[in-house]
């Protein structure tokens, strides 16, 4: 990813400087369990640690050369470490070297991840108990619909991310594994012993069977993950974007007193950082597709997903760390207008109160077919003439002769919308 979109926790996960020095954790991981079993000459791994340096220009000027970036590390290595060095690698396959990192690195990744998403659970979790009862308009097909509130309204999102939440430790599970198994993944030429101790230091699973390489339907479900966890990004900054609009207006991301919206008009407040996320959710699930591609590589092993997998782990999850924060930074920042809403309440006269009526015409005898007909009626009246639709039902006779006009003004109550709202929050926001 380009700077403009990259936090400095998550950049330095996938710097070579890091990748490096992991590359060497998971050799001397293995090194020390062939000591122990006796494969290799002890005090091999102690030596090569405390000589070994990790210089990545060095490793790239030599791979320029050899053409293959584990050969080339393990030469760097070799030249400051000396003879003991040569113990490194045995058995082993470059895939050994390489997945069981990539799993490193998307561990971490996913870590920082989560503490993203529980900060901007936190976020939403004020905004919904502070409007649990701020009333506004519920819209369906972007139409007028029933009251719901702006608190309801949070809640939702927030379930959404408790379950993103729970996705994304299921892959972080997922993808935690380790393969030592050298080629085609026989462990032909290394004991399984091995690998089960390098898992145990690097705090992974084993891989029960690898081809040479791990699996790749993990990695697809790590990235479908994140795809989803962006997804339900973009739900929530097209909710703010709509919300914003000028003949909206219920809600409004934050705009400092030095900020400008438009180089030409003076009076624009834009929606920009909400749009932004909608533009880096695309990207993010852009990523999904060909991690699921990278499912089929040939016999027990190609490197097709190699150079998918080198854009795509870095770029997905630090573009992804980007978004998290900034959609809890707009969240924790947001204008929020209940007059604006109760105007907008207002603004169809009452129609929302349409099924109310309908329920009752069907207790008090009415078949439901005819009642939604008279309903409708004064409904579609209060529309195009812009009249009140409670004057409409009162005006109507076949409706006051079986309802009382008194019983008919109850029925337009907004506390009946809201009547349920507690139990939904308790439900919601009941620890599991």
């Amino acid at each position: 990813m380009i700077e403009r979109y990259t936090r400095k926790e998550i950049k330095s996960i996938w710097e070579d400087k890091n990748k490096y020095s992991l590359w060497l954790e998971i050799e001397l991981a293995a090194a020390e369990a062939m000591e122990k079993l006796k494969i290799i000459p002890k005090g091999v791994s102690k030596k090569v640690r405390s000589k070994a340096k990790i210089n990545v220009n060095r490793i790239l000027q030599i791979e320029e050369k050899v053409k293959h970036d584990v050969i080339a590390f393990l030469t760097s290595i070799t030249e400051k470490a000396g003879k003991e060095a040569r113990y490194l690698h045995k058995g082993m396959t470059s895939s050994d070297v390489l997945d069981t990192c990539f799993n490193l690195q998307l561990k971490q990744s996913g870590h920082i991840l989560l503490k993203d998403i529980d900060q901007l659970l936190s976020s939403i979790k004020r905004q919904a108990i502070k409007h649990k009862y701020t009333m506004c308009i519920g819209r369906s097909h972007g139409i007028h619909a029933e009251p719901v509130t702006f608190g309801f309204k949070m809640l939702t999102f927030y379930q959404e991310f408790l379950r993103n939440k729970k996705r994304l430790e299921n892959s972080i599970k997922e993808i935690s594994t380790c393969a030592i198994s050298g080629a085609v993944g026989t462990f032909a030429n290394i004991d399984p012993k091995v690998e089960r101790y390098v898992a145990n230091k690097l705090n992974l699973k084993i891989e029960p069977i690898s081809t040479q390489v791990i699996p790749r339907d993990r990695h697809a479900q790590f990235f479908s993950t994140l795809g989803i966890i962006a997804s339900s990004i973009e739900r929530f900054a097209t909710e703010i974007r709509h919300l914003q609009r000028t003949e909206v207006l219920e809600v409004e991301e934050f705009f400092g007193k030095k900020q400008k919206g438009s180089s030409a008009m003076p009076h624009k407040k834009n929606p920009i950082l909400s749009e932004n996320l909608t533009g880096l959710a695309r990207l993010i699930r852009s990523f999904v597709t060909p991690a699921l591609e990278n499912v089929s590589l040939w016999h027990e092993r190609d490197i097709s997903h190699s150079a998918v997998e080198r854009n795509i782990g870095p770029d997905s999850t630090i573009a992804l760390d980007f978004a998290l924060v900034r959609l809890s930074n707009v969240v924790k920042n947001l204008n929020i207008y209940p007059e604006k809403m109760l105007k907008n309440l207002d603004i169809t006269n009452g129609i929302f109160f349409s099924q109310r009526i309908l329920l009752e015409l069907t207790n008090v005898g009415f078949s439901r077919e005819e009642a939604y007909k008279i309903v409708q009626k004064s409904a579609m009246n209060a529309w195009k003439q812009n009249s009140s639709f409670l004057s409409n039902i009162l005006s109507d006779k076949k409706i006051t002769n079986k309802i009382p006009v008194n019983k008919l003004k109850k029925l337009f109550n907004f506390s009946y919308h809201t009547k349920k709202i507690n139990i939904i929050f308790n439900r919601s926001l009941k620890k599991k």
